[in-house]
C-alpha cells in the first residue's frame, strides 16, 4: 500500500475555488485502478492550506495515475508544498 500525504499553500483569495478546480481530478482518481482513497480539502483553521490525502493499493497503480502531473493551472497557484509518499508494509485497524 502506498500512502500520499501532506498539504499545499495557495493564496487564500482562491483556495476555495483550487479546492473546487479539482474535483475533475479526485473523480478520476478515485474510478482509477488500485485507488482506495483520494482527498483534496481546505483545511478548517488556515485559509491558505489545502489538504491532500491518497490510498494506493500500489506503486504502479499510483504511477500509472499519476501521468503527467497536476494541471499547469493548479500547479500554478501552489505557492509551497509540503507532500510526502510512503510504503506501508502492514495494516491493523485501529
Amino acid at each position: 500500500m502506498v500512502i500520499v500525504s501532506g498539504w499545499l499553500r495557495v493564496d487564500p483569495l482562491v483556495r476555495d475555488a483550487y479546492v473546487t478546480g479539482c474535483r475533475k481530478v479526485v473523480i478520476a482518481a478515485r474510478t482509477a485502478p488500485g485507488c482506495q482513497e483520494f482527498v483534496i480539502a481546505a483545511d478548517l483553521l488556515e485559509d491558505d492550506r489545502v489538504i491532500v490525502y491518497e490510498r494506493w493499493a500500489s506503486d504502479a497503480e499510483l504511477a500509472e495515475f499519476r501521468g503527467s502531473g497536476p494541471d499547469p493551472d493548479q500547479s500554478a497557484a501552489i505557492l509551497e508544498a509540503q507532500v510526502q509518499q510512503y510504503r506501508v508494509a502492514a495494516v491493523e485497524s485501529a
